[in-house]
């Protein structure tokens, strides 16, 4: 393929650093991340290949799991919190007639049982799944307990030879979309769009106690996680193998990133400043007006106004900031200022 062809086909807004110079790197790297690793791993491996040290993930993928991960290069982190909270999608494999300590074929067994589920019984179970309720994360999971993982107490009397500690407090979540993709004897391999918090491997144990006759997640692949799916997702075996130059080209840049928001314009280099220096931003400051998309019906409760983001596109196209309504209609304050 020659040097024009590749151009051709890089996605929009990417840049190619084998030619333009140093860059900067800030954006979002979409790893498809194996079976193995650690998110934790999968930020150390990236920071090498790089050689950049302000990396982090967006939404921890348990060792077990596979698919997409974003991580937050540079100046992106910055906009971490918004990626993290986003809604993701699963392919989930579980089997039923058992139960181990952590929820997943990993774990030490618990119990098994010979009863299985027919496909009635798990349309029927799944019910109680969708929409929005209180989930309990498992005992082993990142969750904050008194100032410690959870993980972290439950390896320690597992260590002991005890039972793992009480389960984290419930939180709520929403599933969007649960169906059963295939099922067959033990084995059901289900897809979901949930929010973020959700535990596949709280569902798979819940699930399992719902039909009881208990169940253990077996497989997990993210397909997407907000507004990255797998498609400009690069395999961390070939990001190893792959020079510094080529792994940055993959980079979504930061003008590309929270798409779903609206964005204005700001007006000058002069404008961009004063953001920088904590100014409200007037309808003047903007190339085009906020319009009505910002702007919540005359009825709706105040704090709607605070729920509206907006992205501020520096006269370069560039990301630099996000805002919300000021007060005075027509303004923004700086919310995020990327320096």
């Amino acid at each position: 393929m020659s040097n024009s062809d590749q151009q051709a086909n890089r996605p929009t807004g990417q840049q190619d650093l084998r030619t333009s110079g140093p860059q900067d790197l800030s954006g979002v790297l979409v790893v498809d991340k194996p079976e193995g690793p650690t998110s934790h791993d999968v930020v150390t491996l990236t920071r090498r290949v790089l050689g950049v040290s302000r990396i982090g993930h967006t939404g921890t993928l348990d060792p077990m799991a596979t698919g997409v991960l974003p991580l937050v290069i540079g100046r992106a982190t910055r906009l971490a919190q918004f990626l993290t909270a986003s809604d993701k999608r699963y392919e989930a494999t579980i089997a039923f007639g058992r139960t181990t300590d952590t929820y997943d074929a990993t774990g030490r067994a618990m119990t098994t049982c010979d009863r299985r589920p027919a496909r009635a019984e798990l349309d029927t179970a799944l019910e109680r799944f969708r929409g929005q309720f209180e989930q309990t994360p498992p005992a082993f999971s990142a969750k904050n307990i008194e100032g410690e993982r959870s993980y972290e107490l439950a390896r320690k009397s597992v260590r002991r030879g005890g039972s793992p500690p009480a389960r984290p407090k419930a939180v709520t979540v929403v599933v969007h979309e649960l169906e059963i993709a295939s099922f067959e004897s033990d084995i059901a391999a289900l897809t979901m769009t949930v929010s973020a918090g959700f535990y596949v491997r709280s569902l798979a144990h819940d699930l399992g106690e719902a039909l009881g006759c208990g169940a253990v997640l077996v497989a997990l692949r993210r397909t997407r996680s907000g507004e990255f799916g797998l498609d400009p997702a690069v395999p961390l075996a070939e990001m190893l193998q792959s020079k510094r130059e080529d792994v940055a080209t993959h980079i979504v840049p930061m003008s590309a990133m929270l798409g779903d928001l609206p964005a204005v314009t700001l007006r000058g280099a002069s404008t961009v400043e004063r953001l920088k220096n904590g100014v409200e931003l007037r309808p003047s400051d903007f190339v085009t007006p906020l319009a009505e998309l910002i702007a919540p019906p005359e009825a709706a409760a105040p704090e709607a106004l605070q729920k509206i983001i907006v992205r501020l596109m520096g006269p370069d196209g560039g990301l630099v900031g996000l805002a919300r309504p000021s007060k005075t209609p027509g303004f923004l304050h700086g919310w995020v200022v990327l320096g």
